[in-house]
């Protein structure tokens, strides 16, 4: 088991497990029943059915519950600051589970599509919470959108796809002030690169699909915590609601944490060179990497994204092309090394267009607002060799007439 000044590079790997007490194994066991035995009714070992108690997925909660900073206690048989779910928006499901009817959300304005939907054609609906959709950047955009019914600020930073950074301890400071709970979704920075609830902030989201687990091969969503009353919410409807991670997923995820520390230094490192080399590009319009001092929060980025306290802008870019849809088309599908495809954050390269594919769920008109236009094309940078990359690249922008 790590301690509390273990670094993270070290925790990624030990953070929250121990051998196996009774075969000595190192990797936490893959437990599959869904039932365990009891000497007497109601008495047992710590667990009694999987959706409520699974040691591999326990596992997998302190691993995380360590990584994003949280102080609550935990043994072998339970995690109190780790949550794992069976995707990302069954995490952000959860937590709007711990919301009445009624209360009011204010949300960043550029958000992951699915969660975007989640909000307004379900949870609208479905639970009568109210969501206000604001620049979360502008911090005095944020204090004109809290009312008396403010229950919960969620924030994507940086966000999806626009790459808009918000400054998560200027949020917190706000919040705190009013009583208001504080969410992250942190998908994009990882702990590695940053830690909201260390900034202060009292909940933070991951879909772990993609940087944590690393390799293209599971969905999972990750809940985490430093507030014991907040915790002890989160198991009741964890447990309630059932949408729990199972025990081969948990495992996989894990074992992608393993590695999280060594990938995120290499999509960093290569996906500031495809940064740069974008923004040279001809027909490149606009490139946004939230570290590049062209970035419109770069200030903000190189405080809050860091890596060995160095700014560190992650394996995300955004970029807009100098062309319209057909040509955005002749780009996505001349590239060869970069995957046409959903999602993100795995070992290979992928190439994605928002107004299309992931966020094709967001109004024509909020998308126009946002940037996200029929040119707008989002990367998520691999592990491959970086000259590849830009080779491949320059080769498909070169596609374009």
């Amino acid at each position: 088991m790590t301690t509390d000044s273990t670094r993270l590079a070290t925790m990624a790997v030990h953070g929250g497990q121990a051998p196996c007490p009774t075969t000595g194994a190192v990797m936490p066991p893959i437990y599959l029943s869904s039932t365990y035995a009891q000497c007497s009714p109601g008495v047992h070992q710590g667990f009694e059915y999987t959706r409520s108690h699974n040691p591999t997925r326990y596992a997998l909660e302190r691993s995380i519950s360590r990584l994003e900073g949280s102080a609550l206690s935990e043994s072998q048989d339970v995690s109190f600051g780790g949550f794992a779910y069976s995707s990302g928006l069954a995490a952000i499901s959860c937590l709007l589970d711990t919301l009445t009817a009624g209360d009011h959300v204010v949300a960043m304005d550029d958000l992951y599509g699915g969660t975007h939907r989640l909000f307004t054609q379900v949870r609208a609906r479905s639970q009568g919470l109210q969501f206000s959709f604001v620049d979360l950047s502008d911090t005095a955009a944020l204090e004109a959108a809290i009312t008396d019914q403010t229950k919960l600020i969620w924030v994507e930073t940086p966000t999806n796809p626009m790459l808009k950074v918000a400054d998560l301890a200027a949020i917190a400071c706000i919040a705190r002030e009013r009583g208001i709970l504080t969410a992250c979704d942190n998908t994009f920075a990882t702990p590695i690169l940053q830690r909201p609830l260390e900034i202060g902030f009292d909940v933070v989201m991951h879909s772990a699909t993609k940087y944590l687990g690393g390799h293209s091969d599971v969905v999972a969503g990750i809940l985490a915590t430093g507030n014991a009353d907040i915790a002890t919410q989160l198991r009741f409807h964890q447990n309630s609601v059932g949408s729990i991670l199972g025990p081969l997923d948990s495992y996989l995820v894990l074992r992608g944490i393993k590695t999280l520390d060594l990938r995120m230094r290499r999509h960093c490192e290569s996906a500031s060179k495809v940064a740069d080399m974008l923004a040279a590009h001809p027909k490149v319009k606009t490139t946004l990497y939230p570290t590049r001092n062209d970035h419109p929060q770069h200030a903000v980025a190189l405080k809050q994204m860091q890596l060995d306290g160095q700014p560190a802008g992650g394996g995300m870019i955004s970029i807009e092309l100098k062309t319209d849809l057909q040509g955005s088309r002749r780009f996505l599908e001349a590239v060869r090394i970069f995957t046409l495809a959903e999602s993100l954050g795995g070992v290979e390269s992928l190439v994605n267009h928002p107004a299309i594919m992931t966020h094709a769920a967001v109004p024509a008109d909020q998308r126009a607002a946002l940037g996200i236009s029929d040119s707008l094309v989002r990367l998520s940078i691999g592990i491959e060799d970086v000259n590849d990359l830009l080779e491949d690249i320059d080769n498909a922008l070169n596609a374009i007439p």
